[in-house]
């Protein structure tokens, strides 16, 4: 059974603003923050991104950003631990337990990223699996790889197999992790005639986290998920909800603005998927300072008005919500945004987000408690220029039979109220900017 949730994960990952190169004291510094500052709006995890487990990451990025055939810490057992170069507290065995233990003292919760598979180290040296009569050998897949990272052969769907991700995943748990962020296993783009194919290991996963009871998030990546594979349109989508918690439903999201304009398409596809422990996940949110570790360390190419916007969609819609910039480095605008409690609490399970209307320069979307009986709309405005837009509310479908005309719509950034006459809102909207309504009954 799949951990379940009162709401849509929220935290802050260290890729966006690291890459491969974060250490232990960055990822207190960064636990520090959220506890000291953060924690009350509702933000608990601190998840450490790619390969924490191997040596010299970085080092040659003007060729490489995983590095092939790199060292890595790698028990006997095959399962990868913590580089103690980076992370000093894992020597001798510990793995990331006395950095759990830190994250977990200050009121947080602890994640980690793994690739999908097997080391291809662990393969090549027929190491055994803990718990198993096979060895690494046995149940490594050298057909089934990942094409931008190096480090794993896939596992073969056979017991050696599940052998090997539950002794991957009781080692986790014993460890205090809280999340796993399972990358090259949403969308398998080496294998474009079959881009789901590590069904199985997904599957495996989830089987795993059961098996040894473990408390943990289970997230996807990357995307674009899968949803419309042409004889059966919801399998992929009824399957990721069955073993998964998150799923990706872009590749990596940047901070470019035509990006942020295809996730609206991207939301539709996926709304009628957002339910409570299964949440479709936009990616991280690339505010405050970015790129360090890509070598091109930068203030957020989004604007004050494009971050609301994104900040928006991904709350009405319900998205998870995972920084992905720096936290101590946050200016205050961009603090300011990330601790609206108004709109965070969108991404609570009663509230359920729907697209009204989208074209190429504006969007509507609604959003109903049906437990309160709250009613929010937004109007995005995704064109060039300062648009007016108008919404009937008694045209959306979220707010059929319920109580109608209402007379006020508060906005929640905390710029001009709405009016409401005859059931209708007209509001103006600036270039590439959102704004967001509750709207108060007669």
């Amino acid at each position: 059974m799949k951990k379940m949730m009162q709401k849509a994960p929220m935290g802050w990952n260290s890729y966006d603003y690291y890459d491969t190169n974060v250490n232990e004291a960055q990822i207190k510094a960064n636990a520090d923050y959220m506890a000291k500052h953060m924690k009350a709006a509702g933000w608990e995890y601190i998840v450490v991104d790619i390969e924490w487990y191997s040596y010299y990451t970085g080092s040659k990025r003007d060729r490489y950003q995983y590095i092939p055939f790199e060292r890595v810490e790698m028990d006997e057992w095959g399962r990868l631990f913590p580089c103690p170069e980076k992370f000093p507290s894992s020597a001798n065995g510990q793995g990331f337990k006395p950095l759990a233990d830190y994250v977990h003292g200050l009121g947080l919760k602890f994640g980690i990223h793994i690739m999908r598979g097997i080391p291809r180290e662990a393969a090549h040296r027929h190491l055994p699996i803990y718990g198993s009569t096979e060895n690494a050998m046995d149940v490594a897949d050298p057909n089934h790889i990942c094409k931008w990272n190096p480090d794993m052969y896939g596992v073969r769907d056979c017991k050696g197999g599940q052998d090997y991700y539950n002794s991957l995943i009781k080692l986790y748990a014993s460890w205090g992790v809280d999340f796993i962020k399972c990358d090259d296993i949403c969308n398998t783009s080496m294998f474009p005639d079959n881009p789901y194919s590590a069904a199985h290991e997904i599957e495996m996963i989830a089987r795993a986290i059961e098996n040894c009871k473990a408390d943990m998030v289970l997230s996807l990546s990357p995307g674009p998920a899968l949803i419309d594979q042409a004889a059966h349109p919801l399998e992929r989508a009824e399957h990721l909800k069955t073993y998964a918690n998150m799923w990706r439903i872009t590749d990596d999201f940047w901070d470019r603005f035509d990006l942020l304009c295809n996730m609206f398409y991207r939301c539709e596809l996926w709304q009628n998927h957002v339910e409570p422990g299964s949440y479709p996940d936009c990616d991280m949110l690339p505010v405050g300072y970015v790129g360090k570790g890509f070598g091109e360390e930068r203030i957020t190419n989004f604007t004050m008005e494009e971050q609301r916007t994104m900040l928006t969609l991904w709350c009405i819609f319900g998205s998870p919500l995972m920084i992905g910039g720096e936290l101590t480095l946050l200016d205050d605008a961009s603090f300011k945004l990330l601790m609206n409690e108004d709109v965070l609490k969108l991404v609570e399970n009663d509230y359920l987000g729907r697209q009204h209307e989208r074209d190429e320069s504006h969007a509507i979307w609604t959003n109903y408690n049906g437990v309160t009986g709250e009613k929010h709309i937004a109007f995005f405005n995704l064109s060039e220029e300062r648009k007016e837009l108008e919404c009937d509310l008694r045209e959306v479908v979220q707010f059929y039979g319920k109580p109608l005309p209402e007379k006020l719509g508060i906005e929640l950034w905390g710029r001009e109220n709405a009016d409401i006459m005859q059931g209708k809102m007209r509001v103006t909207v600036e270039p590439h900017d959102a704004v967001i309504y509750r709207l108060i009954k007669d």
